[in-house]
């Protein structure tokens, strides 16, 4: 709870082919022995990834992943996890040994990184050996920056980490979940049920991290279960500025708080601050035209323990074959990966994407406008079905005219980063 979530780290991802050191570069990084190092090729199988803090950079989640010239059936099975490491990755390093001229594989690193929005840092490593790594010709051949570093002297490490200063993306760590929308002194009221899907002894994530945003922009926030809400705003000398809930307290919130209060969700808040809130508010316009027998992907970023009346597995389900008035065909994913074939669905319903990064969230909207599917989230969702997404959506003018357009219609992406990726 004290350290910085994965999700909120900038991702970098450690490419190469086998024994250039990418193990080895990891180590060096961090000053520790957190990647297993030898001499046989092949060492590492499966992506690893380490959560660290590293200056000048900060924390920083390290990828080490498989080589990228590995072999045979198994090989090729390690080359395909590699290669999904792209999609959740802020900045890739490419390392090359200098026994090792860049080749197809390198090649096919950097076009696909490109091809993905990702930056590509280059590393000449083993500077130990003493061998010319003609850094400019496979910085023209590329077409990214080099630096020259030694694993084992450590020389050259000072200058790589300002140089992943230099090339991370400007927009790695997104935009301010709500502070931006409000001034110092405004306060705020969180609405966090305490029910049977709620942590023992804490509160979820996204409560955690918009609390801290909101302290982060000065402003001041009070906390209260949906059943002390009346009570908490007769206390105050004055209304409150907003009041930020958990989605699935919307409708008796919505009944308390009088319409000159600004009112939202913490899904609402992550929709944005994780992907493209205005794709997912038209993804909630195309609820509208599902008619019954219709096929419903519903998509969890993580595992995590069942509960009577569980919000993606019961109570979601529910409300949308209520609002069609017939049977839907759900199929439920949970964990790393959406399924492959996305266009075989007529809606991808999203969950809060708390526990993964930016990057892998706006890979999943730009997969499925790829398939022209629309994608909404467990937030947008509800707070459509219960009639209020207009009233939650007017902290976000932006999304808000998305929800006055006509009907859905895919979008070419209105994201610029979709755009990118």
């Amino acid at each position: 709870m004290n350290n910085t979530p994965r999700g909120s780290r900038l991702h970098i991802a450690i490419f190469g082919r086998r024994n250039v050191g990418k193990s080895s570069l990891i180590n060096s990084l961090t000053n520790q022995d957190l990647a297993i190092v030898s001499d046989v090729a092949g060492t590492t199988t499966d992506p690893v990834f380490k959560s660290m803090e590293i200056l000048p950079i900060g924390p920083v989640v390290l990828i080490d992943t498989a080589g990228i010239d590995d072999q045979g059936m198994l090989g090729e099975l390690r080359r395909k996890k590699t290669l999904e490491v792209l999609r959740k990755t802020d900045l890739v390093l490419l390392v090359v040994a200098p026994e090792n001229e860049p080749g197809h594989y390198e090649t096919d690193i950097a076009r696909l990184a490109s091809e993905n929005g990702v930056p590509v840092v280059g590393v000449a490593n083993k500077q130990d050996l003493d061998l010319d790594p003609k850094v400019e010709d496979w910085q023209r051949s590329l077409d990214i920056p080099f630096y020259l570093v030694s694993s084992v002297t450590r020389y050259g490490l000072q200058e790589l980490k300002q140089g992943i200063v230099k090339h991370a993306p400007k927009d790695w760590t997104a935009p301010a979940i709500i502070g931006d929308k409000l001034s110092a002194g405004d306060t705020v009221i969180l609405v966090i049920p305490i029910d049977n899907a709620a942590p023992k002894g804490r509160i979820i994530l996204p409560q955690v991290q918009t609390l801290r945003d909101l302290l982060d922009h000065d402003t001041q926030a009070m906390v209260c279960k949906e059943t002390e809400l009346a009570a908490s705003i007769e206390k105050m000398s004055s209304p409150p500025r907003m009041v930020i809930t958990d989605s699935q307290a919307f409708k008796m919130v919505s009944e308390i708080i009088p319409a000159s209060i600004e009112l939202t969700s913490f899904s609402i808040l992550f929709a944005r601050y994780k992907g493209d809130l205005e794709t997912l508010v038209a993804g909630a316009k195309a609820m509208d035209e599902l008619q019954p027998g219709a096929k419903v992907l519903v998509a969890e970023a993580c595992t995590h323990h069942r509960v009577d009346d569980d919000i993606g597995t019961q109570k979601i389900p529910h409300w949308l074959e209520q609002k069609v008035g017939g049977k839907l065909n759900f199929t439920w994913a949970n964990g790393i990966n959406l399924p492959e074939n996305l266009n075989q669905f007529d809606l991808v319903v999203h969950c809060g994407a708390c526990m993964i990064n930016r990057q892998e969230m706006m890979y999943r909207v730009m997969e499925c406008k790829k398939a022209q599917i629309p994608i909404v989230n467990y937030g947008v969702l509800i707070a459509h079905i219960h009639g209020i997404l207009p009233r939650v959506l007017s902290p976000f003018p932006e999304a808000l005219e998305i929800l006055h357009q006509t009907p859905y219609r895919p979008r070419a992406g209105s994201d610029k980063r979709v755009e990118e990726l």
